[in-house]
């Protein structure tokens, strides 16, 4: 038997193509599973933009804290909880499994090997997500179609079956100067690692400033090929 939430997700596929704008929908999303919403931030550019559109709306926010995040970053959610005033939960890597796997492979071991590095991030970053999305109906994302060849086709609403979460990305389609603008024009604290040629902003010994050229993701596990660079956390039908 179908789960609820699933026929719900379809019954809004309509809605979804219909809405205006991104923000009407979200204000839909919170009208229809009131306290069912949850929005994760990274503090990116991505990321500031829709903590401003949903400050005002009954969004809960949450970061992974993988341990190995830049200073910048830490940063960033500093100035951004003083400047929208919205709580923003913190998740952790279990500390038990993360000494284990520490201890037996090194501190530098997602170098090595593409399962070494996917292993580091079910344990930093795939694990607290589970945890933190349970209880809630709809999760809210700041992914773009421009920063990854696997997102080029990606529905704006979807069904997430790992974590039977229905998905929203509401900029899906904006473009990199409609980013930049927003963040510019309202004046939103961001991470100044943008300023110098850091694009997609993670943990910092898997995170690196793009060349001239380069694509969006050519920052993030530079040393694996370019169809293995997703860490787990989105995985798309």
């Amino acid at each position: 038997m179908e789960n609820t939430l699933k026929i719900e997700f379809k019954n809004l596929l309509d809605k979804a193509s219909e809405a205006s704008s991104g923000t009407d929908f979200l204000q839909n999303l919170s009208d229809r599973f009131p306290g069912g919403l949850i929005f994760s931030t990274s503090f990116s550019y991505e990321d500031q933009v829709i903590t401003h559109l949903i400050k005002n709306l009954d969004i809960d926010i949450f970061t992974l804290d993988t341990g190995r995040l830049f200073e910048q970053t830490y940063e960033t959610w500093t100035s951004s909880r003083a400047f929208f005033k919205k709580e923003i939960k913190a998740w952790y890597p279990d500390p038990e499994a993360l000494q284990q796997f520490v201890s037996e492979n090194g501190p530098d071991s997602f170098y090595q090997s593409v399962e070494q590095r996917k292993a580091c991030c079910n344990i930093r970053k795939v694990i607290p997500l589970k945890k933190a999305l349970q209880g809630y109906k709809v999760w809210i994302t700041g992914l773009r179609a421009e920063h990854s060849v696997n997102r080029k086709n990606m529905p704006q609403l979807e069904w997430d079956p790992d974590h039977e979460i229905i998905k929203y990305h509401p900029i899906l389609h904006w473009t990199t100067q409609e980013v930049t603008d927003y963040v510019k024009i309202n004046q939103l604290p961001y991470n100044y690692l943008h300023k110098q040629g850091f694009v997609s902003i993670g943990c910092a010994p898997c995170t690196r400033a793009i060349k001239e050229g380069e694509d969006f993701r050519a920052g993030r596990w530079w040393w694996e090929d370019a169809d293995k660079k997703e860490c787990g956390l989105h995985v798309h039908q």
